[in-house]
């Protein structure tokens, strides 16, 4: 089965909550079957949300999801919020709870591969969290939130296409995403304002941030870091920059937690020009390619991973829609599911392992204003 989180619009009976695009076109968390051969996906149930469920992920059975709200403000409360599901035998989801995420607007979450507490980084108050996920899945109170601060940077991307009006986060601190390193040892966050990637040591106990011994990375001026990935091997780390359309490759030191740069590659195709919104990153499973989103230019690029990490553009694919926000692989890795936030649908893809090339399936899946998609 196939959740996909979306941006929604506030429910009748709720008080009005303030997101941070017009009106989605969402109703909540949309549920579908999968043809593990196909690829398509088929209509299965909406859990009604109208809190802009975005963002989403699951424990490590499969057992609950967490998906955070992208809200500024819930009645009272300006804070977005966390949801905690049962995912029942048949699928359909089960509230369990909801607890404020420690900031306006979360746009990312992940489960620490501990278990015991979710991630989450919330964009429009440049802060992160820590929740802790009781025996039943469900989630406590915080127990660390961590507010970035400093020099916000340019509005003018450093690496930006010529002819670029790319600015969309160089007001303010705007935490984009959070996770842990592979061993749970340290959790990396990056905010797009400052331009840059945080590393902290957490405590797998109290659940609590702790500066790491470089605790930060910088980034070129106004490039923005949005998401990132490791690669399997748990050593090269890349970062997707939202407005400086590049990603950039760091050595990662599991010891010390350490980043250090090693190359920037464009996204984009030789020539382009004018204004781009890099998106989402995948590393294959398989450790030999990477996918990188371009919103307005619409595409996914396709890397493949040298014997060193490094990156060599190998092609580009359409997106076949509108404002890709994110993609995902399938359990198997034979699919790629690409969210076009603006065209209000989900395309399917089908991957091709060993040249890391995509081949659009014909598959469309219509979803108002879908903003991630995750697989059980």
């Amino acid at each position: 089965m196939a959740y996909v989180g979306t941006y929604t619009s506030p429910l009748k009976n709720m008080r009005p909550t303030q997101v941070d695009l017009p009106p989605g076109n969402g109703r909540g968390i949309h549920l579908f079957e999968v043809d593990r051969a196909t690829g398509a996906m088929t209509p299965a149930g909406v859990y009604e949300m109208g809190t802009s469920p975005s963002c989403l992920a699951f424990n490590a059975d499969k057992t609950r999801l967490y998906s955070g709200n992208e809200t500024e403000r819930v009645g009272e409360n300006e804070s977005g919020t966390v949801s905690a599901f049962a995912v029942e035998k048949d699928g359909t989801l089960k509230l369990l709870n909801s607890v404020p995420s420690g900031g306006k607007g979360p746009a990312h979450l992940s489960v620490h591969p501990g278990g015991k507490f979710v991630l989450v980084a919330n964009y429009f108050g440049g802060s992160v969290a820590v929740l802790p996920v009781k025996p039943d899945g469900s989630l406590g109170e915080a127990t660390d939130v961590k507010k970035d601060a400093g020099k916000i940077g340019p509005t003018k991307a450093t690496n930006a296409a010529p002819g670029s009006f790319a600015f969309s986060g160089h007001d303010q601190t705007h935490a984009h995403m959070i996770e842990a390193d592979p061993s749970g040892r340290f959790v990396i966050h990056v905010d797009l304002g400052l331009d840059q990637i945080l590393v902290w040591k957490f405590d797998a106990d109290k659940g609590t941030l702790t500066p790491a011994e470089t605790p930060f990375v910088s980034l070129p001026p106004g490039d923005g870091p949005r998401h990132f990935a490791f690669h399997p091997n748990g050593r090269w780390f890349y970062s997707i920059q939202e407005e400086g359309s590049t990603v950039a490759l760091f050595d990662f030191d599991a010891q010390t937690g350490r980043l250090a740069e090693r190359q920037t590659i464009s996204s984009l195709p030789p020539g382009y020009a004018g204004s781009n919104f890099c998106s989402e990153i995948l590393v294959s499973a398989d450790g030999k390619f990477v996918y990188a989103g371009n919103r307005l230019h619409d595409s996914i690029a396709i890397f493949a991973i040298g014997a060193d990490g490094t990156l060599s553009f190998i092609t580009e694919e359409w997106t076949r829609g509108d404002y890709p926000r994110s993609f995902t692989f399938d359990p198997t890795n034979s699919f790629l599911y690409c969210c076009n936030q603006r065209a209000d649908h989900v395309a399917v893809f089908r991957v091709d392992k060993s040249t890391g090339r995509l081949a659009f399936t014909g598959h469309y899946t219509p979803v108002g204003n879908p903003s991630q998609i995750v697989f059980r």
